[in-house]
C-alpha cells in the first residue's frame, strides 16, 4: 500500500516549500495566499537502508522501494468550511488521504506575510482544527439527517447508526475533534469510513523552523512540541527552506551538512518514518530472482496471504505457504541459498503474521 500523506497548513507557513523538498517537484512558492490551487502530487521512494543491504547482496536488475505520496493541498483560512479561499474544494482534497501533515510555522519572516498577522503556531493549529471540525460537522448533519429518514422504516437497522452519529454531532459541536469519537471497529469505524472524516485522520505536526534554530526549533517549536506530546501525535522538527537547498545538493555534502546543523537524517526520512509510526505500518521485502529487489508497506498485523496479495492478486487468492527468513539473519547468511542451506529459512502458512524486515519468497497455485 502506499502511504498517502496531505500536507494543510495556513497560508504561508511553508507547505509548498516542503513539497518541493520533498519530492523535488518544483510546486510554485511565492510570499502571498492560494499560490497552490489544485493539489501537487508527488510519489516519494521511502528511504530504507535494509534496501540498499539486499540489493547489494543481490546485484539485481532493479530495486524498487516502497513509496510514500506527498498531496500539496492549498492553505486554509478563517471561513474555509463555507468556502472561503476555494476551502471546500480544498478540504475534499484531504478527504481522501491516509494522514495529513499539519505544517505549523515557527520562524519569523518580515518578507512573508502572515494571515493572522503575527507568528503564533498554537494558534494556528485551532484556527485549522475549527475549519477541520465545522467542515466535519456539515458532512455529520447531511448523514444523520439520511440515517433518520431510513430509521423511520427500519428503526432497528439504522437505530445504532443514528445513535452513533447524534454522539458525533455532540462532540463536533463542542469543538472537539472526531478522534476521541472513533472506534477501532463497529458502527462508528465504518461511518468514519464512509464519511472520509478529516478530524478522525492521524496527523503528523510538521515543524517548520527557521535554520538557524534547528535541531531542537526554539520556543514556538516547543510549544507545538507540547501540543502533539497532549495528542499523542508525531512531531518532526525541520527548516523547509534548507530541505528544498539540501535537496538540490550532491548526496554525501547533504548528509554532511545536515550533520553539521544536528540532523541524523533527511526530513523526508524522518517524516516517512514518523507516517509509518502514526498509521501503524511495516515493510517486508521480496526478490524476484536476479531481476527486482522490492520493498512493501503494509499495516502491522497483516497476514501472509494478504501480504502475498499486495505483490499480486494471485499470490492471495492461491495462496499456498510463504518463505520467510529476516533481513538480519539473510544478511548474516550472504544470500538466500546459503540460508536455504542452512535451514533457517521458515515455512509460514495463513495464519502467519508478517513482521517488519521479513524477506519473503509465496508460493501460489495460479488460477
Amino acid at each position: 500500500m502506499a502511504l498517502q500523506i496531505g500536507i494543510v497548513g495556513l497560508p504561508n507557513v511553508g507547505k509548498s516549500t516542503l513539497f518541493n523538498a520533498l519530492t523535488n517537484a518544483g510546486a510554485d512558492v511565492a510570499s502571498y495566499p492560494f499560490t497552490t490551487i489544485e493539489p501537487n502530487r508527488g510519489v516519494v521512494p521511502v528511504p530504507d537502508a535494509r534496501l540498499d543491504v539486499l540489493a547489494e547482496m543481490v546485484g539485481p536488475d532493479r530495486v524498487t522501494p516502497a513509496i510514500v505520496e506527498f498531496v500539496d493541498i492549498a492553505g486554509l483560512v478563517k471561513g474555509a468550511h463555507r468556502g472561503e479561499g476555494l476551502g471546500n474544494q480544498f478540504l475534499g482534497h484531504i478527504r481522501t488521504v491516509d494522514a495529513i501533515a499539519v505544517v505549523s510555522r515557527c520562524f519569523a519572516d518580515p518578507d512573508i506575510a502572515h494571515v493572522e498577522g503575527d507568528v503564533d503556531p498554537v494558534r494556528d493549529v485551532e484556527v485549522l482544527d475549527l475549519e477541520l471540525i465545522l467542515a466535519d460537522l456539515e458532512v455529520t448533519e447531511r448523514k444523520l439527517e439520511k440515517i433518520r429518514s431510513a430509521a423511520k422504516a427500519h428503526p432497528r437497522q439504522y437505530g445504532e447508526d443514528s445513535q452513533a452519529l447524534q454522539a458525533l454531532r455532540e462532540r463536533l459541536e463542542a469543538g472537539e475533534r472526531a478522534r476521541g469519537w472513533l472506534r477501532p471497529s463497529g458502527p462508528r469505524a465504518q461511518l468514519a469510513k464512509e464519511l472520509q472524516l478529516l478530524t478522525a485522520k492521524k496527523r503528523i505536526y510538521v515543524i517548520n523552523v527557521a535554520e538557524d534554530a534547528l535541531p531542537d526549533g526554539g520556543e514556538r517549536a516547543e510549544a507545538v512540541k507540547r501540543l502533539a506530546e497532549g495528542e499523542g501525535a508525531s512531531y518532526v522538527v525541520l527548516c523547509a527552506e534548507l530541505e528544498a537547498e539540501l535537496a538540490e545538493w550532491p548526496p554525501d555534502e547533504a548528509t554532511a551538512y545536515r550533520a553539521e546543523v544536528g540532523l541524523e537524517r533527511s526530513g523526508l526520512a524522518r517524516l516517512a518514518k514518523a507516517g509509518y509510526r502514526v498509521l501503524d505500518l511495516i515493510t517486508f521485502f521480496t526478490i524476484t530472482g536476479g531481476e527486482e529487489v522490492r520493498a512493501w508497506s503494509i499495516q502491522r498485523g497483516t497476514k501472509a496471504p494478504q501480504a502475498a496479495g499486495q505483490v499480486h492478486s494471485q499470490m492471495e487468492a492461491g495462496f499456498i505457504r510463504a518463505e520467510v527468513i529476516t533481513f538480519e539473519e539473510l544478511r548474516a547468511a550472504g544470500g538466500w541459498q546459503a540460508a536455504r542451506e542452512r535451514g533457517i529459512v521458515r515455512i509460514k502458512g495463513r495464519d502467519y503474521q508478517m513482521q517488519d524486515g521479513d524477506v519473503c519468497l509465496f508460493r501460489f497455485s495460479p488460477a
